[in-house]
This record gives structure tokens, sequence and C-alpha cells, in this order.
């Protein structure tokens, strides 16, 4: 994973995946305090996995059926479950510009006890899309990551050209 050297990093430790709710986003328990709290992914969006407002936006943009949306929103979690799932040991990496999304989410980067970015692997494998949305210093590299998973149709893009 490569930083933006410009850009100051907040570097949180002793933090475990208590809950993941969706493909980009889990809540967090610190392992002493037991604080709680919510992270969104940076960089990505993955399907929703309820029918909700989101859903009905994503599925007016997408042209596919909130169904279908909802059954790639599954994939999405079922594949965080399988490379993260709850009690993993995580460490939480925040660009100090950019704290928080709309809904005053903290953003992440997601890092794995392997030293892996849960942000990469899902846009890697397929099973979320970059978006600038939550826009993050790696947007460019995300974009790329993105565009070869849909080339090697990896993932959600197995199925889709796009979603």
């Amino acid at each position: 994973m490569q930083y933006n050297a410009k850009a100051p990093y907040i570097v949180e430790t002793h933090w475990q995946i208590e809950e993941v709710l969706d493909g980009d986003s889990i809540i967090i328990c610190h392992r002493f305090t037991q604080m709680k709290k919510e992270i969104r992914l940076y960089g990505l969006d993955a399907p929703e996995v309820k029918l909700n407002r989101k859903m009905m936006e994503d599925e007016e943009k997408s042209s596919l059926p909130a169904q279908l949306l909802l059954q790639f929103g599954l994939q999405s979690l079922h594949f965080v479950l399988s490379v993260a799932p709850p009690k993993t040991v995580v460490t939480i990496i925040t660009e100090q510009e950019n704290y928080y999304d709309y809904w005053n989410r903290q953003l992440g980067y997601v890092i794995l006890p392997g030293g892996e970015c849960l942000n990469d692997l899902l846009l890697i494998n397929g099973y979320a899309k970059a978006t600038q949305n939550y826009y993050c210093g790696r947007l460019a590299e995300y974009q790329m990551m993105n565009r070869q998973a849909q080339l090697n149709q990896l993932g959600i893009y197995s199925f889709v050209k796009s979603f």
C-alpha cells in the first residue's frame, strides 16, 4: 500500500472487527477500552445488503434490479466475512484531511493482520467499485484496480459489466 507522503495519517491500533455491516462498512471495538465505532472504507462502494434509499438510487443509476443488486451486496458482504471475520484484529489508517464522510462516519483503510488492506482486496477481487463519493488520496490507484477487476471479470464483474 502506497501512501501519499504529503497527507498526514492517523494510525489506530488495537481494534478488532465487531461486526461486518456490508461490503464497505464495519463496526470495530477497541481491545482495551471496549469503545466501538463504525468505519466506512475509503474510496469504494459495495452494493447494499438491504432495500433502502441508497439501493433505490443504485438501481436507478445502474439500471439493474434491486433484487440483483441485493445479491451482489450479499456476495460483497460474504467476501469481507471470508477475509476479515468478526474478532479479526485490524489497524485503521485515516487521512487527517479527510476523516469523516457526509454521514459523520470515520473513513479508513482497514489493515488486516497479514498487512493486506481490506479496501484493496475488495477492489482487486471485484466486490466493490471505486468511487469519488468517499474520496481518498489513493482514488486514482483504486480506479485502476477497479478497471482491472472489470476487465478480468472478477467478483461481481463475472455477472455484469458494471454495477
